[in-house]
């Protein structure tokens, strides 16, 4: 039986900052989704980046992994980049918004 939650994974994934702005992705509003195998701790986690030309994609998708696996007990773990919803400034925290002016 998987112990692991949704939100270990958001609070593991919290610790990989966005260099370009310096908040991490979950308050940037870039993790839309993680899904865990209840059977054996796979991890699948469904997230979007700023713009779909950012330099530190891979950067980015492999901090979010080692993130991941992390987490006591994980098994495989699996990012994939979406861009639909486009991502926006409004899916952001209030106080990115606030930082970053509203964009």
């Amino acid at each position: 039986m998987c112990t692991i939650t949704k939100e270990n994974v958001f609070d593991a994934i919290s610790t990989v900052i966005d260099p370009e702005v310096g908040f991490n992705l979950v308050e940037m509003g870039l993790i839309y989704d993680a899904l865990i195998n209840e059977e054996n701790c796979d991890v699948k986690v469904i997230m979007t980046l700023s713009t779909q030309g950012c330099p530190l994609h891979q950067m980015i998708t492999q901090w979010v992994k080692e993130a991941v696996e992390r987490i006591e007990d994980v098994g495989e773990v699996e990012v994939e980049v979406v861009w639909e919803p486009a991502w926006n400034i409004s899916m952001a925290d209030d106080n990115v918004k606030q930082a970053l002016g509203g964009m």
